[in-house]
Formats: C-alpha cells, structure tokens, sequence
C-alpha cells in the first residue's frame, strides 16, 4: 500500500515507538514523502530528543533508517498538484501532504484529524485504522 507519510506520525514513533515504529517497517507499506519532511524533523530535534528516550546516537541512527525506508519526493514532482491541494484544506501545513497523494493516487497516514474530516479527495488513515486494516488483510 502506498502512503504518504506525516511528520506527526514520525514524531510519535521517535517518541513513543510502538505499532506506529512497527509500521514504519511493515513491508506491505511503500511510505513516501515531500523532501520537507526530515527538515521539519531536524528543526523539532531538541523537543523530540527531549520527549524520547532516544540518545543522541540512537536518535541519529533512527534518522538514518527512516531516510532509508521513506522515498523522499521532490517538490518538483508533485506542484502540478499543489492548487487542487491547497483548494482541499485550510491548513497550508497539509497542502504538500495532499499534493503527494494527488499527484501518487496514495492514501495519507496521518493522526491529522483537521487532514481527515476537511476533505475527501484523499484518504487519510490514523495508525489504529492502518494496523485494523493490515491485520484484516493478513491470512
């Protein structure tokens, strides 16, 4: 399944790790994302460092991993889709988010509430609803 993965969803593994980290590696996810994305990590990395209980050396290393296992998409990619997704939400934080899954016909995984309930073009899954899915679809 492709998704389009949130910073929130980073956030919440490096910080609390669980089903949301255990997706992050399930194989039956192709996770992409706009190239923003490990910026606005770098740019929460004392609040996430604090909020962990990674080490600076763990953290740097769960970094690596994530790099390895998320396709980063050019902007370039996905601007065409950039109207159409800014016409979608109120939120200018979700306009790239929206554009990737326009322009990739991918779902979103996102805790983003605000993502969910303010359109319907794209499907947007919390990580319950992705875990119940996989779950249902294994034999």
């Amino acid at each position: 399944m492709l998704l389009v993965v949130d910073a929130n969803v980073l956030f919440s593994a490096l910080i609390s790790g669980g089903k949301t980290a255990d997706l992050i590696f399930c194989d039956w996810l192709q996770l992409i994302a706009p190239e923003f994305l490990f910026s606005e990590l770098g740019e929460h990395r004392a609040e996430l460092l604090a909020k962990s209980s990674l080490s600076e050396h763990d953290f740097n290393r769960f970094l690596e991993v994530l790099r390895e296992r998320i396709d980063v998409i050019p902007r370039e990619e996905f601007e065409g889709f950039l109207q159409e997704a800014n016409e979608l939400t109120a939120d200018p934080d979700d306009t790239e988010y929206l554009a990737l899954a326009l322009r990739f016909g991918a779902a979103i995984w996102s805790k983003d509430e605000k993502l969910k309930k303010g359109q319907s073009r794209v499907k947007v899954y919390p990580t319950e609803e992705l875990v119940k899915l996989l779950s249902e679809a294994k034999p």
